[in-house]
């Protein structure tokens, strides 16, 4: 990561977004926040899009979590582009399919926008990261604990049958008590962080790491703080 970074600032342009060799946090929600998962079928067809991607343009995936009307996916792409063709694939294929299954009945747009992403910095801070995007369900009151609800990665890591999808080794240590770790309750001021990153759609790290990669990568701008910018009185 570092050496990316390194090499995008010697050559003086921002590299792609979707540069490979970072995770990433990837999300996308339903249009006006509806239901876009009605039923377990819904949930395990969406499943089998994702590993249909994967085995098109493989990626490490670190961890999931499909809720009912937005989706999380922590992935590490080997490749620049690959981050954009299989999030952008899995969301096209997941439309089609959608529509088919339900006849338009359901109508209008499914989702809201184009999905959002994100660089993480691999160290706790990717831990925070996946241990959000595991604790969906616990926040939203769908399961009591992290490795109840059946569409997220703390489920299926746990999973003694075949898992429907693969799960990559992270590149930091996972800790011996992580379930316990998801179920941790959160700070609010560390929460607050974590939301305006994926708001923001900003990369999420330490002061120093998060300006050099937003630098490097184009995204300076997601930095900024929201308002209208201040202007000089006379």
């Amino acid at each position: 990561m570092k050496l990316l970074i390194e090499y995008a600032l010697a050559m003086g342009r921002p590299r792609r977004v979707a540069a490979g060799g970072i995770v990433y946090h990837v999300l996308n929600r339903a249009n006006r926040r509806a239901r876009m998962f009605h039923k377990p079928g819904d949930y395990d067809a969406f499943l089998r899009i994702i590993n249909e991607g994967l085995e098109r343009i493989p990626c490490r995936m670190l961890g999931l979590c499909i809720m009912p009307n937005h989706w999380h996916l922590v992935l590490w792409p080997h490749h620049d582009g690959d981050l954009s063709r299989l999030a952008g694939w899995i969301t096209n294929t997941h439309v089609k399919r959608h529509r088919a299954h339900y006849h338009d009945k359901v109508g209008g747009h499914l989702y809201q926008g184009r999905f959002k992403s994100f660089p993480i910095q691999e160290d706790g801070h990717l831990l925070t990261v996946l241990r959000y995007v595991e604790a969906n369900p616990l926040r939203c009151g769908l399961s009591e604990r992290a490795g109840q609800w059946p569409w997220s990665s703390c489920f299926l890591r746990n999973c003694r049958s075949q898992a429907p999808l693969p799960l990559s080794p992270w590149p930091v240590p996972c800790p011996a008590d992580w379930d316990r770790v998801v179920e941790t309750r959160w700070a609010d001021e560390e929460l607050k962080t974590m939301r305006a990153s994926v708001d923001r759609g900003s990369p999420y790290g330490d002061e120093a790491w998060t300006r050099q990669t937003a630098a490097a990568l184009g995204l300076q701008a997601t930095l900024a703080k929201p308002g209208r910018p201040k202007t000089n009185r006379r």
